[in-house]
């Protein structure tokens, strides 16, 4: 009878060990695997940065966003303990907030200093040879 009360209250045998029922686990060998991963994914887009590894710097920008945007998932799942079911969902629904509001202001960012660049700055790219 004790075992089903426990069982009711959430609190079995999975809680004394140190695990909740959502199967995040923290334990040394996952902040281990967080950390290679997470050095990797550091290590690789500097080398290609130092080594010069694409002719052009928009393709090194482009897989340096990349690898960035892998290394964020890997450390809101092995630091952060992120997943569907953690919270109840409210982690996951704050994280689809945090991406909307980071995408609208980099986007309206990007394009306001695209449209500023093109307004403001045709008086400046006349041909020096021709001024007065």
């Amino acid at each position: 009878m004790s075992a089903h009360t426990e069982s009711s209250h959430g609190h079995g045998e999975a809680d004394a060990h140190g695990h909740d029922d959502l199967g995040i686990h923290a334990t040394l060998k996952g902040y281990l695997t967080g950390f290679v991963l997470a050095a990797i994914l550091t290590i690789i887009p500097f080398w290609l940065v130092m080594s010069g590894g694409f002719e052009k710097s928009s393709t090194t920008a482009l897989v340096v966003l990349a690898f960035a945007a892998v290394q964020i998932v890997v450390h809101m799942i092995y630091f952060l303990h992120m997943n569907t079911k953690s919270e109840g969902g409210w982690n996951m629904l704050a994280l689809v907030f945090t991406i909307v509001l980071v995408v609208i202001t980099l986007s309206g960012s990007i394009w306001i200093m695209y449209h500023l660049n093109s307004n403001m700055m045709p008086s400046q790219m006349q041909d020096p040879a021709n001024l007065p």
